[in-house]
């Protein structure tokens, strides 16, 4: 038996990996690839890795866990999990089942696209969702933001703080109040609401966006703000409370409600930055070793 299976091997599940696994924990970790930022040229904001490519990153941290013989990793998908006891049974996608006595999920969340015909082509290049990882290479530019209502009205304020050229284009009607229009146009940043017919640009570096009507507005770089949703089913399966903003609840130290398991990284906090998603996977594997040896002391 297991003592840790840890599904995901983004920077939150690896960091627990690694804590785990110099606890002298059995560690499974299983990752079935296809995490949020691989479509970025760089992970920024990471202390000794700022601008590091995110491929790069995992395969230093792999490298690195090879140390270890309490830790595994497997490129295979958990496509089930259950309750057994005294933890979970999981079945993997090459037909083999493993049990293990705690849970961590670190499966993250993964970003809704803007419906743009050839949008794929520039995000993570110059089309990005989240100010804090690249706004500063595009800093003092002139900027696009895509988003409607209070999604897009919240990010277009919140890029300023790295330029004040900005356009919120809501690409159909706005959804906005006269007074969420009015703060707006007091921070100086436009509103288009023309229906956008194609990013235009090349190698994925945006150069502008051309609307239905034929008019085109020059722009360098795009922020979106679509929402998200969770990368995995594995918790909802579970019964996990969610949050309203669709995250899941966890409390002190990544617990879930449910016994045994653990949430870390985007799929549980608001604040979806890599060396967080880190932090919070160091954060539940010390909660998780320390139950573990609570539970092996009580038992002797």
């Amino acid at each position: 038996m297991l003592d840790v299976l840890v599904v995901g091997a983004g920077p939150a599940g690896l960091s627990a990996a690694l804590v785990l696994g110099r606890c002298r924990r059995h560690v499974l970790v299983c990752d079935r690839g296809g995490q949020r930022n691989r479509w970025s040229r760089r992970q920024n904001g990471f202390l000794t890795r700022d601008g590091i490519d995110p491929a790069e990153f995992r395969q230093i941290a792999r490298e690195q866990m090879a140390a270890y013989d309490t830790v595994e990793i497997r490129d295979v998908e958990v496509v089930e999990v259950q309750q057994h006891e005294p933890g979970y049974a999981a079945a993997l996608a090459d037909g083999t089942r493993v049990v293990a006595r705690k849970l961590l999920l670190a499966t993250g969340v993964l970003d809704e696209l803007p419906p743009i015909p050839g949008f794929n082509a520039f995000y993570g290049k110059s089309a990005h969702h989240c100010p804090y990882c690249d706004g500063w290479e595009w800093r003092d530019q002139p900027l696009a933001i895509y988003g409607r209502g209070e999604q897009g009205k919240s990010m277009a304020l919140e890029l300023t703080g790295w330029s004040r050229n900005l356009v919120l284009c809501t690409d159909g009607p706005a959804e906005l109040s006269v007074h969420d229009r009015a703060r707006l146009a007091r921070q100086g940043i436009g509103l288009w609401e023309q229906r956008i017919a194609a990013l235009e640009g090349k190698q994925g570096m945006l150069e502008g966006i051309r609307f239905e009507t034929g008019e085109f507005l020059a722009r360098r770089a795009l922020f979106f703000n679509c929402g998200s949703h969770q990368g995995s089913d594995l918790a909802h399966g579970l019964g996990c409370p969610v949050t309203r903003k669709g995250s899941v609840e966890t409390s002190s130290y990544e617990r879930t409600a449910i016994p045994g398991l653990y949430v870390a990284g985007d799929a549980s906090r608001h604040v979806q930055l890599s060396v967080v998603a880190a932090a919070e996977g160091a954060m539940a594997a010390f909660a998780i070793n320390t139950e573990l040896l609570k539970e092996t002391l009580h038992s002797e």
